[in-house]
């Protein structure tokens, strides 16, 4: 048996030679000098070229290239001194494990008939990958089906069968270190790898099976759904995606929307406002944690989306990355509306909550952003703890082919996140099947602390900043305004002054209410309560919750019933 440390391979590719140039003269024939001798100079002509309101033709006054970075130039990007570095995080190889590992899956497979010609063992942080060749003749389908009873020879839990390894002619056993080394986000954000990547939005999220540093671009992906039990390691992994955005991208370039529906998660970030996040214009807090900002925001994020396609479509060009560049070349007039665009990252923790409270209003945005946000540079990062199927729609999973996903207490919600089994095989604290594509790829994800998340961003902090954070277009609910517009107050309900009377008794502005006390129909209760809502007694729907009840007794209602009568 042999242990492979990870191989590098080193290739060259030899340059073509130039072809030699050919030197071609031209020289004027007698014919020529005659004939333009012949022909009398007349008048001069010129043709000019129109030039309409396009901006093609348009090309700034100012010779050097528009410089976004000019407004903060003495940003400093975080340094890797404040990341903590821990001493065990190379893998050590122990030889006696490794051998006693070996001998029991050759036994195992042996008492079930099964002979194998080699065996071979990559050491990685926290797991040990084992490729075995079986000998001719043998079904897949019968290794495959012995995973518990390799799982029960090893005394180790989440064994996990890769058959076949993918452009591999091997059957993959991946087997538990019984001593895991924690992957620091500060070993892989020092990283060459890392330093030197030239993605538009690098976001790093370990180390694989064999001891690389695992990058990947958000702006190919383009959306990323993560999903696992609770204390799986979501939340550190949604850090770790945050974090190695913010070690590689200035605030001009790069605008996070982040939306917290546990309140605790985020809110760490709320220091760099004024750099990093956008929020609505009339919004207090940048960290969004209540619903129904929640469904402004993303509602405002379309409107967003929809005036960037508008100035990509002047611009005559199909990404913001093309776009940027001719606006940095200042071949786009900002006279006309053109101006820089940052990235947008909307990273939403605990999707399921949303869902519950809100339902199809979170679901419809989200949906839209996810299908044409992708050339204007606007990204979604969505985590749940439930992936089940009235969470993770139809819609939703078309709409995200990345998925990252973390330990799961069931195969079927394996099969909900990843189409597959194997996310409940994981060991937990940061293992993870990454999938984009064809086959899942195991990642151990980088660790980063709370501590050394709060010295990241006040080292950000205490660099200037934009006065304000960045702001999102305004959203008006247009439909919501022209249905209260629609409303006859001067033909009520013969139930009004009764269901007015219900609802501020339970103080319960509920519509399900009404018609199960009047035993009347939805749509004749829906009506009584716009009426209700214009008259001041309700306030505004807020999505599945009932609405809140202005009037705080029966005696504030009858003071509001006779203004009205």
């Amino acid at each position: 048996m042999e242990v492979a440390p990870p191989v590098h391979d080193n290739f060259m590719v030899e340059e073509p030679a130039p072809a030699e140039a050919l030197d071609m003269t031209f020289s004027k024939t007698a014919d020529d000098v005659m004939v333009s001798a012949s022909v009398p100079e007349g008048p001069a002509f010129e043709v000019a070229t129109p030039v309409g309101d396009d901006d093609e033709s348009y090309q700034g006054p100012e010779v050097e290239p528009y410089n976004p970075q000019l407004d903060l130039e003495n940003y400093r990007y975080p340094t890797l001194e404040l990341m903590k570095k821990y001493d065990n995080n190379e893998p050590t190889i122990n030889m006696e494990e490794q051998k006693a590992n070996k001998d029991r899956i050759i036994n195992t497979l042996r008492s079930f008939g099964i002979e194998i010609s080699s065996i071979k063992a990559t050491v990685g942080p926290t797991v040990t990958l084992y490729e075995i060749t079986p000998e001719q003749g043998v079904r897949i389908s019968k290794i495959r089906g012995l995973e518990d009873d390799i799982a029960l020879s090893l005394s180790a839990l989440g064994i996990r069968i890769i058959a076949p390894i993918p452009g591999k002619g091997t059957i993959g056993i991946e087997v538990p270190n019984s001593n895991p080394k924690i992957v620091s986000m500060q070993s892989i954000i020092g990283s060459k790898k890392f330093q030197e990547s030239s993605y538009d939005l690098p976001i790093a999220l370990g180390k694989t099976i064999t001891n690389e540093v695992f990058m990947v671009d958000l702006c190919k992906m383009p959306h990323v759904l993560v999903a696992g039990a609770t204390g799986q390691g979501k939340s550190v992994g949604l850090n770790a995606i945050i974090t190695s955005l913010l070690y590689k991208k200035h605030p001009s370039e790069l605008k996070f929307v982040l939306v917290d529906p546990k309140k605790v998660e985020f809110s760490i970030y709320s220091v760099i406002e004024h750099h990093f996040l956008a929020k609505l214009p009339d919004g207090e807090e940048a960290i969004i944690t209540d619903v129904t900002k929640v469904v402004q925001t993303l509602n405002s994020i379309c409107v967003e989306m929809d005036s960037r396609y508008d100035l990509l479509k002047k611009a005559h060009v199909r990404n913001i990355k093309e776009y940027n560049e001719k606006f940095i070349n200042r071949k786009l007039n900002p006279e006309k509306g053109h101006k820089f665009m940052p990235y947008i990252v909307v990273i939403i923790d605990e999707f399921g909550d949303l869902i519950m409270t809100a339902g199809k209003e979170v679901e419809l945005p989200i949906a839209r952003i996810a299908q044409l946000a992708r050339a204007i540079g606007i990204h979604m990062v969505i985590a749940t703890q439930r992936p089940t199927t009235n969470i993770i729609t139809g819609t939703i999973k078309a709409n995200f082919p990345a998925r990252v996903a973390f330990r799961v207490s069931s195969m079927m919600d394996s099969r909900t996140i990843l189409d597959r089994p194997g996310a409940n095989q994981l060991i937990g604290r940061g293992d993870m099947l990454f999938l984009q594509g064809a086959d899942p790829i195991r990642v151990q994800c980088a660790f980063v602390d709370t501590p050394e998340v709060e010295d990241i961003t006040k080292y950000i902090a205490r660099q200037q900043g934009y006065p304000t954070a960045f702001f999102l277009p305004e959203y008006v609910n247009e439909d919501a305004s022209s249905d209260l517009g629609d409303v006859d107050m001067g033909r009520l309900d013969p139930l009004f002054s009764d269901a007015a009377r219900l609802i501020v008794i339970h103080q319960q502005g509920s519509t399900s209410l009404i018609q199960r006390k009047f035993a009347i129909g939805y749509n004749r209760a829906g009506r009584i309560m716009d009426q209700l809502e214009k008259a001041g007694i309700v306030g505004p729907s807020e999505g599945s919750k009932a609405r809140q009840v202005m009037c705080l007794d029966e005696n504030d209602l009858e003071m509001r019933l006779n203004n009205l009568m």
